[in-house]
């Protein structure tokens, strides 16, 4: 009885020490934050919350109006999944398949979008430098 127990707090302190000797605020661990925050902000319609991810210049530019985000409260993510990425010297490509579900008709489709991240060396952030995906791709 007391192995099993002594193996999972042995465990649990591997993990801890696993953990501590990644270099914490790297730039690969902060892109991965960026884009962990901004797909869960998207795939919970969280629209409005993604945006604080995007460029700050390109942010101010592309405002999103009232209609716009009505708009956007029309659908629903049903999914969110990387199909591709890379990354180069203070840059980022993700591919991104989106499952879109309209709250009114209830049908599903899926779009593609690709997230173009920035490292920008002052603020030691990432930023995204496309707009929110659209959803409707033309419609």
């Amino acid at each position: 009885m007391r192995l099993p127990k002594l193996l999972a707090v042995l465990m649990c302190c591997l993990f801890l020490v696993a953990g501590c000797a990644a270099p914490k605020g790297s730039k690969a661990d902060k892109l991965r934050a960026a884009q962990y925050a901004f797909s869960g902000a998207v795939r919970w319609n969280d629209f409005e919350g993604a945006m604080t991810l995007i460029d700050p210049d390109l942010r101010e530019k592309h405002q999103l109006s009232e209609m716009e985000l009505e708009r956007y409260k029309q659908v629903q993510i049903s999914a969110y999944n990387e199909i591709g990425s890379r990354v180069e010297e203070g840059a980022a490509v993700r591919d991104i398949e989106i499952g879109v579900i309209n709250r009114h008709t209830m049908a599903e489709r899926t779009v593609h979008y690709r997230e173009v991240w920035r490292w920008d060396p002052e603020a030691k952030a990432w930023w995204i430098t496309t707009p929110l995906p659209d959803l409707w791709e033309g419609q």
